[in-house]
């Protein structure tokens, strides 16, 4: 029952804040956006640690770093294909994949076992998540095939995080997730650092490169210079637009940085709490968290079929707490 309860929270909350970091990775870039939310997830860890609590010990110091290295890859890709869009149907895809893996795991690897509830509770679970993410209606928004292959790739990561989280201990605390952030965060600005400069250096050269168009844009450039009217008074400049901007896209980071640990630590009490494997199904509800504010606030049309989904889910929660 506590399972269910922690892990049906933790996928609701993990759904704010996939909405939040696909907003953010729109204005920031995905791999921006994601290591800012890391600092922001990192200093919310930091300050629950003292109510929290939890032993720093090598080996849950260590499945907390792996965790970190693995969560990068899979919120970078997770937050790069909600970018891209349609949350509506990518996010569900990512749930499957992320559903399926440690399940097969805790069953296979864990030997974990199911009563006839427990076994009914997931089947329905599983269907949940697909019939969220079919949209066979005529006129539905389809995702392209590089949005599919990010959101495939982030399921299979975050199974994997699940799998590196759930070999820490209970008397760890939360310590594995300050580890967690500490190395997602470093990952992940590295990158952003490695691709910045990567960049860079090939803009210099395309600017190096010989073009007999340049002398003509550059004059053309400077009649719209001469010629230009100046901004009326009150008018917004592209530059206070721009940070303006900036400011909503950092606020949207920061706040998924927050939410997103939030959800981590009642995924993990979850994990913690019974199965892997029914901890991750219904951590992979977390796109009814996401399709319902991309409907409510971008206006994304919600097919029939996945609220049905949405139904279901509801129902198979229902019988993995009785189980």
């Amino acid at each position: 029952m506590l399972t269910a309860v922690l892990s049906l929270s933790g996928a609701i909350v993990y759904g704010a804040a996939d909405f939040l970091g696909g907003l953010a990775a729109r204005r920031l870039g995905a791999l921006l956006a994601t290591a800012v939310a890391s600092v922001a997830g990192l200093v919310a860890m930091i300050a629950a640690l003292p109510l929290l609590g939890g032993a720093w010990t090598p080996p849950d110091l260590g499945w907390g770093a792996l965790s970190g290295v693995i969560g990068a890859v899979a919120i970078a890709l997770l937050y790069a294909c909600l970018a891209i869009g349609p949350m509506s149907i990518l996010s569900p895809l990512t749930a499957l994949m992320s559903a399926i893996t440690p399940m097969l795991w805790g069953t296979l690897v864990g030997a974990e076992r199911f009563g006839p509830l427990g076994v009914w509770g997931i089947g329905v679970a599983l269907v949940a998540v697909v019939l969220v993410g079919f949209v066979p209606e005529r006129g539905a928004v389809r995702p392209s095939a590089r949005g599919l292959l990010l959101a495939v790739g982030s399921g299979l990561a975050i199974g994997g995080y699940y799998i590196a989280i759930s070999h820490t201990t209970d008397a760890s605390g939360v310590v594995p997730l300050v580890a967690n952030r500490v190395v997602s965060a470093t990952v992940l600005f590295a990158a952003f650092g490695a691709v910045t400069v990567f960049a860079a250096l090939r803009a210099r050269s395309g600017a190096l490169a010989p073009s007999a168009a340049r002398p003509a844009a550059a004059d053309a450039t400077a009649s719209a210079g001469r010629d230009a009217v100046p901004d009326a008074p009150g008018t917004a400049t592209p530059g206070a637009t721009r940070f303006r901007d900036l400011r909503v896209a950092l606020v949207l980071a920061l706040t998924c940085g927050v939410v997103d640990a939030t959800a981590n630590v009642l995924l993990l009490l979850g994990i913690r709490a019974g199965d892997l494997a029914v901890a991750a199904v219904l951590g992979a509800m977390y796109p009814a968290g996401t399709i319902l504010l991309a409907a409510i606030v971008l206006r994304e049309r919600i097919a029939p079929v996945q609220w049905a989904g949405l139904a279901l889910a509801l129902v198979a929660a229902g019988l993995l707490a009785l189980a």
